[in-house]
């Protein structure tokens, strides 16, 4: 089968040779590429799979060569998030997926505090009947967010499908395949070398449970950030001696994503990123010495100043490699030439 069955519809495939004698919910997933095999375990849960004309409701059963295995996809039900008209940046769409410039503000997915307004609730909105049933529940297939207030790229699956291969790119990290993710990053001061990995496990912190933080070698998830120095703030001028900037323009590759990765690897080695209140509330002095243009830049920014740029991926159907860019939005763009004149 090469295709997600109509719902209702009863679709009857015989168990081959390479199937002979695994559990059915796994030879089915085999034999229903289409279709998760966490979606068909809940399918055959449900009734929706019959072997050799009995309902098999026990996705351990192991098939034998030759059994007829009937599936009965239900229509997928409503998504639980309603739709809702909100503004969206659509940079590229088609059948499968749908890719996002997000702006600073919208928060991803529904959760408490925000159970509505998100992007989960704009795409509904916007993509209507082309959403497929992601897990039996039609609604766009979130793998990888950012954070309510970082602006940029951000990919989002249509179907089933796409979401399970994009998902594997994801945990990939990119190590194998074409994925990746750039962001550009205003940071207090500047790293001394122009290239660098920060590779320090991050963990829920203990203190603050709003914050993650970088942990001993042994604890936490690895993580993993790429930075390229691009612009020093103030710029290194001919014949002054180089001090210590003030700030820095940052690119950022993820080689993993953990919660707010970015943010504390920079603030772990030192520079915190420019409005991030989270992770770098004690570099109020700093801000303090920032000339009067610069300042009120920073004020109207009234976010961390962190832009997904760059988003590039393996497109799930068609296997061509995908590249977006994104220019920073107007507040970002206002502080780095406030940052430019001192």
């Amino acid at each position: 089968m090469t295709s997600v069955p109509a719902p209702n519809a009863a679709v009857t495939l015989t168990v081959g040779p390479d199937a002979a004698g695994q559990r059915l919910d796994k030879a089915l997933a085999s034999l229903a590429g289409e279709i998760s095999r966490a979606r068909l375990q809940q399918v055959i849960k449900e009734g929706g799979v019959s072997l050799n004309g009995a309902i098999a409701r026990d996705g351990s059963r192991k098939v034998a060569e030759g059994d007829h295995v009937t599936l009965v996809m239900p229509a997928a039900k409503p998504a639980e998030p309603v739709g809702q008209d909100i503004p969206l940046d659509v940079v590229y769409e088609d059948e499968h997926l749908i890719v996002i410039d997000k702006p600073a503000g919208l928060v991803v997915h529904p959760a408490g505090g925000h159970e509505d307004g998100t992007l989960v609730n704009a795409l509904i909105a916007h993509c209507g009947m082309s959403l497929s049933g992601i897990g039996g529940v039609r609604r766009p297939g979130i793998v990888h967010r950012l954070d309510k207030d970082t602006s940029g790229l951000l990919v989002v699956a249509k179907t089933d499908r796409a979401h399970q291969k994009l998902a594997r790119q994801f945990a990939d990290h990119g190590r194998t395949g074409p994925l990746q993710r750039a962001y550009l990053a205003i940071a207090w001061g500047a790293p001394r070398l122009r290239e660098g990995t920060i590779d320090a496990p991050i963990e829920r912190s203990t203190r603050n449970r709003e914050k993650m933080a970088v942990v001993k070698e042994g604890r936490g998830r690895e993580a993993i950030t790429h930075i390229a120095l691009i612009e020093r703030y103030p710029p290194l001028r001919k014949g002054l001696d180089e001090t210590e900037p003030l700030a820095s323009l940052i690119e950022c590759r993820l080689e993993t994503g953990r919660t707010h990765q970015i943010r504390v690897h920079m603030s772990h080695i030192g520079h915190p990123l420019l409005g991030d209140r989270l992770y770098g509330s004690g570099f109020a002095t700093k801000a303090a010495r920032l000339p009067e243009e610069a300042q009120a830049a920073l004020a109207a920014l009234g976010r961390q100043a962190l832009h997904a740029a760059i988003l590039g991926f393996e497109h799930p159907a068609s296997g061509e490699t995908m590249l977006f860019e994104s220019e920073p939005p107007e507040d970002f763009a206002n502080l780095q030439a406030a940052l430019a004149k001192l």
